[in-house]
């Protein structure tokens, strides 16, 4: 049943032979069973996830990502908000070792008294010193507990000793720091002149008073907020990662192509162009010659490149009986089938769009046909196909044969030998013929259907269908020897909407089909 399908612009044409001397075999899928398909899911998600893909994933989860951040920066909000506030005071002193005579004298008392300085670091936080300020101060706290709440060092290479004192207020905090060096000088002074001699060798002099702190050490909301942001992202991005692994959906060309080895021949945009209208199941925007500010995503151009590359799936022996279907009802395949046929009538060739889903037909009622008679009327004998095929208005090469009745046995209508010899009489008469047939998993009607064309296009929506429902349909398809022409991703993220097998090879449109869709609206 393969022929010429509707012929392609010259831009069309170019690019496309392109993609087939790059590519060999354009279009024709990898045959898997369902283990290497499930093998092939297990590898990629077992890959080593390199920057881009971590990027890749932040963006499709970037409200969780955020909600992290968010939550990271509130709770480091509020521990700044509940944190008590401290202040710390600096003080210092110097170890001197009284007048020196001579030069040689002096160099010896100043290794003399950085010597001492250590073990005097030491001695400040005994204790001892602690218990002296206590006693200064009339602090009713325990030794232990005050000496946490300062901290002593020595300035390398120095003489000096430095005091460092925390506290809940700016002048505990400075009583503190003058104190403890006091209280240091009092147990130099013990340990160095026990007799209490005149003359003393080593003793502690005070140099620099404490200052009377103005803000707090802690908390730092700044730091904090840094800190609890940090913590949102890290934590966002492995809640990201998490969900990627987890999260079984189609999202991308590359997930289908890389976990099923099979083509996927277009990537339908989301698009405000492809909202349906009221009291239609069918958004038809190639009908509607669009024009490219109602059509801000190029959806219309999306059908033109799926036109060209069905063409070019077999340059010698093109699909002519496509099979458009999906897993599941609500993944567009109406839609899809729709706008196809219509841009496939849109290169002057005669195209035939048969609404083979004959449980919930949508197609007649798309395009404002007469409902009631059609697909199964011919089947039966009673109607010919001439007599109940339908123009369609402003697209002269285009008929549509409605589902007709439904009849109580749709399977077995739809892969009698009598829907054989109809679509191979279609076929031989030159005609393209596509067909809405029903979703794959609910029913066997979309398979059986498959088996009697050239082929089948699987629709996809990209973030709701599953990457199980996909190989379960892929599955159905091979059990009945059909073929899987490729996969249509719809609902796709406008800016991915250049994706998928061949995207990168085209343009955002071609002249050729904007002239077509403005004749179309004339």
């Amino acid at each position: 049943m393969r022929g010429t399908l509707a012929g392609a612009s010259r831009p069309d044409f170019e690019c496309a032979s392109r993609i087939a001397s790059r590519s060999g075999r354009v279009g024709v899928p990898t045959e898997r069973s369902p283990q290497q398909w499930t093998r092939s899911v297990a590898i990629t998600t077992r890959q080593t996830m390199e920057l881009a893909d971590y990027l890749r994933v932040a963006r499709a989860y970037w409200r969780g990502v955020l909600a992290c951040v968010l939550l990271g920066a509130a709770l480091a909000v509020a521990v700044s908000l509940v944190q008590p506030k401290v202040y710390q005071a600096d003080a210092s002193g110097f170890v001197s070792t009284g007048t020196s005579t001579s030069a040689s004298d002096a160099s010896i008392s100043d290794l003399l008294a950085k010597s001492r300085a250590a073990s005097y670091v030491d001695l400040a936080t005994s204790r001892p010193t602690a218990q002296t300020v206590i006693d200064a101060l009339h602090l009713k706290v325990d030794p232990a507990a005050l000496i946490t709440m300062v901290t002593v060092t020595q300035p390398l290479d120095t003489v000096l000793i430095k005091v460092s004192a925390r506290a809940d207020t700016p002048r505990a905090a400075q009583a503190l720091a003058d104190a403890w060096v006091e209280a240091v000088k009092t147990q130099v002074d013990a340990v160095e002149n026990p007799s209490g001699a005149a003359s003393q060798a080593l003793h502690i002099v005070p140099i620099e008073s404490a200052e009377l702190p103005t803000f707090p050490i802690s908390p730092n909301p700044t730091r904090n907020v840094a800190v609890g942001s940090t913590v949102g992202l890290l934590l966002g991005l492995g809640y990201a990662v998490v969900r990627s692994q987890l999260d079984r959906r189609l999202r991308r060309a590359e997930d289908v192509e890389g976990a099923f080895g099979v083509t996927v021949a277009a990537t339908i945009p989301t698009s405000p162009a492809m909202v349906r209208r009221v009291g239609s199941r069918v958004s038809l925007v190639v009908s509607r010659g669009l024009r490219h500010a109602d059509d801000p995503a190029h959806s219309a151009e999306a059908f033109f490149k799926l036109r060209t590359n069905l063409q070019f799936m077999d340059v010698d022996n093109p699909p002519r009986v496509i099979v458009v279907t999906s897993p599941l009802p609500g993944d567009g395949k109406s839609t899809i089938a729709a706008n196809l046929a219509a841009a496939l009538s849109l290169a002057d060739r005669d195209v035939v769009l048969i609404d083979g889903d004959l449980r919930r037909p949508v197609v007649a009622e798309s395009f404002g046909l007469v409902e009631g008679i059609g697909l199964t009327d011919v089947l039966i004998g009673r109607v010919e196909f001439d007599e109940v095929a339908q123009q369609v208005v402003g697209l002269p090469h285009l008929r549509v044969l409605g589902a007709g009745g439904t009849p109580p046995n749709p399977s077995e209508l739809l892969g009698s030998r009598a829907m054989q010899r109809l679509l191979k009489k279609l076929a031989e008469r030159g005609l393209t013929v596509i067909i809405d047939a029903p979703p794959l998993l609910p029913v066997t009607d979309g398979a059986l259907l498959t088996a009697s064309a050239d082929g089948a296009l699987v629709v996809v929506s990209a973030g709701r269908t599953l990457d199980t429902q996909l190989r379960d349909a892929l599955t159905s398809l091979t059990a009945v020897q059909g073929h899987t022409l490729g996969v249509v991703l719809n609902r796709a993220a406008p800016n991915s909407s250049a994706t998928g097998y061949y995207g990168a090879y085209y343009g955002a449109d071609t002249r050729a089909s904007r002239i077509r869709l403005r004749r179309a609206a004339g």
